[in-house]
């Protein structure tokens, strides 16, 4: 069986992931760039690396309220098709080895499932799988 590589992150009190293959890298928060009458959940673009770069706060995007940046946030830098975007995080965990089989569909109608993949379970932890793909076509739109 093909372990799936993810990068794990975290977000208030929950732990995330998000598929190596989408990640570009992962930044230091630098200086953002505003863009006006961009939606709330914008924060700006960046230049990285002679790319501008739209970033995006995903505690905002998935209605998980505010925080303020501290040393530990970071900007995941993620690609799909030809969609670059930066998603800030309150901080990166680890990159892991998941069994696909570990991945269990999330049922709760309480959590928006266009953008969650699933629950994978690993070493006594809970990582809630997100659709990149997803995520950044809506954020596209």
């Amino acid at each position: 069986m093909t372990m799936v590589k993810i990068v794990a992150f975290i977000l208030g009190e929950e732990e995330y992931g998000v598929e190596i293959n989408h990640v570009q890298s992962i930044e230091r928060i630098e200086h953002i760039t505003r863009v006006p009458n961009a939606p709330m959940f914008v924060k700006g673009v960046i230049n990285l690396r002679g790319n501008v770069i739209p970033i995006i706060d995903l505690r905002s995007k998935l209605n998980l309220g505010q925080a303020d940046h501290t040393a530990n946030t970071r900007v995941i830098i993620t690609k799909f098709e030809d969609i670059e975007l930066g998603f800030i995080v309150d901080q990166t965990t680890d990159v892991i080895d998941v069994n696909p089989d570990a991945i269990e569909a999330i049922s709760s109608s309480d959590l928006d499932s266009d953008y969650f993949g699933g629950i994978a379970k690993i070493e006594g932890r809970l990582i809630i799988m997100l659709k990149i793909a997803e995520l950044m076509k809506a954020t596209a739109d």
